[in-house]
């Protein structure tokens, strides 16, 4: 049913700032500026191999603008939702129904790339509480236009996704969500000792769901943490990103055999950040 991360978004108070911060980060220029009018959002949209980031910003009024200001007024900016991507949305809304989930209207979608005027559609399908458990997430299925992309992907930036950080005080209700319903593979379930921590590989599109989970006695509940991005010369891409003056920790080995990782300390949003390099 999901076959992708389709994108990732960051609430943002100014754009153009959020912008050229991610751009130092990324080493690749957004690919997409648009709005969203009757939700009074702005974006900017970073296209890679398995995904987009999407920076996300109040500009008029709507529910989505009230979210995004009321979101930063109590949390400040930050990693604030991710989308799944499916092939057939009205197929998935049937399947959340016949298991006895209430479900919105699918509702459509259409943007304008302000950089060119072409435009592109899709249909979202926002997700009960009771499957989204305190993190805003939705379904989409994209209609036309594929985003531009970076033609030729050089060591130095970010070329893909590698994983997403998801919190959690309940592993095995996220196993039912994300694996017995939305049928996304469940390539590990682990505890950890040395954390004291069960934690959960979920692999979508070539690149992984990682959830940590932290057992409490309150209702279920997860929310997103921090975003790995995968380069392919991590020596290269720390380089780039001090000639930015862009933060960054010395290069390491990773807790994962064979790769590298540094961790990106500014220009973030709020939004923890790690390169990874994998070695082959």
């Amino acid at each position: 049913m999901i076959t992708s991360i389709d994108h990732l978004i960051i609430a943002v108070e100014n754009l153009e700032e959020a912008e050229s911060n991610y751009n130092k980060i990324l080493g690749i220029p957004s690919s997409w500026k648009g709005e969203h009018k009757d939700f009074g959002t702005s974006n900017c949209l970073f296209n890679f191999k398995n995904t987009y980031l999407e920076l996300l910003a109040a500009s008029g009024d709507g529910l989505g603008a009230d979210f995004i200001k009321q979101h930063i007024k109590e949390n400040g900016e930050g990693f604030i939702g991710i989308s799944l991507g499916t092939d057939n949305l009205d197929n998935f809304s049937n399947v959340l129904k016949k298991n006895n989930f209430s479900v919105p209207e699918i509702i459509s979608g259409e943007g304008k790339n302000f950089n060119n005027d072409k435009t592109r559609a899709w249909k979202n399908l926002f997700l009960p509480n009771d499957l989204t458990r305190g993190m805003f997430s939705f379904i989409i299925q994209h209609l036309s236009a594929e985003l531009p992309m970076q033609k030729t992907f050089q060591p130095e930036m970010v070329s893909k996704l590698d994983h997403v950080v998801i919190n959690t005080n309940d592993a095995d209700g996220f196993i039912h969500i994300y694996r017995d319903i939305f049928k996304i593979r469940l390539a590990l379930d682990k505890v950890i000792e040395s954390w004291n921590r069960r934690m959960l590989f979920f692999r979508v599109n070539k690149t992984t769901i990682e959830v940590i989970e932290s057992k409490n006695e309150e209702p279920a509940k997860d929310s997103l943490w921090g975003l790995a991005w995968e380069v392919e010369s991590l020596e290269k891409a720390c380089n780039r990103l001090q000639k930015e003056q862009v933060e960054v920790s010395s290069i390491k080995k990773g807790i994962k055999e064979n790769t590298l990782v540094a961790t990106i300390k500014s220009h973030t949003h709020n939004v923890p950040t790690l390169l990874i390099e994998h070695l082959n």
